[in-house]
């Protein structure tokens, strides 16, 4: 009764406004998708979408319906890549949503050594799931995330594979470049520099800054790590980041890291699966592979 074409019909619709658009975008003559969708009604014994004028409403079954095609056609679209794959030879491929700025440049430490080790797998880094991965992961439109902060949901599973230490990045001349330890009242009169991410989802924020009821002086966002830096160098900010990309910068760019707060703030990158596919040799892979000591 109910095909993949239904599926996609309403999805088309929904995307392109008009069963005309939509029987145009999949190659098939307007007549023919009425029909095809009119008998469907029919089978269901309920309406799918009602007339207003010259548009279309869907009901609430149509909605359900769009719901489905949202999570179906993802799986089938994948299933045949896979297939396809499978059938001339090759191994697979693994689609990775990143939901870390500062994560992209450990995961390329990460896929060199993976991509020379299963050469027969193609990987593609999609950073536009930045702070939206759970969705993409869910969707079929990624096969592993990489967060920070893992979300546990039924159907996923997430794995710790990476221990960092949060830390504050200060220009050397800063007056706070030689202490133990930084305080978030000392931040009061700082300009802070982060990625443009909303504070609910910064670290320096959730776990220093607000528990202490304070916040900066002004807060500025930038795209890019090296830019942010560079602006932490000239002494127009400081940033909060791994220890570890910040040691990176040390030998290159006058910036020293000070620990947030006496203990420190302790983080994990996570790498997030669905549930189904955890078996899956080349993905367990590369969930070793990342539990591995970064290069030099």
């Amino acid at each position: 009764m109910l095909e993949r074409i239904h599926l996609a019909v309403l999805q088309e619709v929904e995307k392109q406004g008009s069963l005309t658009a939509a029987a145009d975008k999949l190659c098939v003559t307007q007549s023919a998708l009425s029909h095809s969708m009119k008998k469907l009604e029919q089978q269901l014994g309920t309406a799918i979408w009602l007339r207003e004028g010259r548009s279309l409403r869907l009901t609430q079954a149509g909605q359900y319906l769009l719901a489905v095609a949202g999570r179906v056609l993802p799986q089938l679209d994948l299933a045949e890549e896979r297939l396809r794959q499978f059938a001339q030879g090759e191994r697979g491929s693994l689609r990775i949503g990143m939901e870390c700025h500062p994560c992209y440049r450990w995961l390329l430490k990460v896929v060199s050594p993976y991509l020379a080790a299963w050469p027969d797998v193609d990987v593609d880094v999609k950073q536009k799931f930045q702070f939206g991965g759970m969705g993409a992961l869910y969707g079929y439109e990624i096969d592993l995330l990489v967060t920070p902060d893992p979300v546990f949901k039924p159907g996923l599973h997430f794995e710790p594979v990476f221990d960092y230490e949060q830390v504050l990045v200060v220009a050397r001349g800063h007056a706070l470049a030689g202490a133990p330890c930084v305080h978030p009242r000392q931040l009061a009169q700082e300009v802070l520099i982060t990625y443009p991410v909303a504070t609910d989802r910064l670290d320096i924020y959730t776990q220093f800054l607000l528990p202490a009821g304070v916040l900066p002086k002004r807060h500025k966002t930038i795209e890019t790590t090296d830019i942010m830096v560079q602006m932490v160098a000239s002494g127009r900010g400081v940033a909060a980041l791994p220890r570890w990309l910040v040691q990176e910068y040390t030998s290159k760019m006058d910036v020293v890291p000070v620990r947030l707060g006496p203990r420190g703030i302790a983080k994990h990158i996570y790498l997030g699966v669905r549930e189904a596919d955890r078996a899956t040799d080349y993905l367990q892979a590369f969930i070793a592979q990342a539990r591995q000591p970064l290069p030099a």
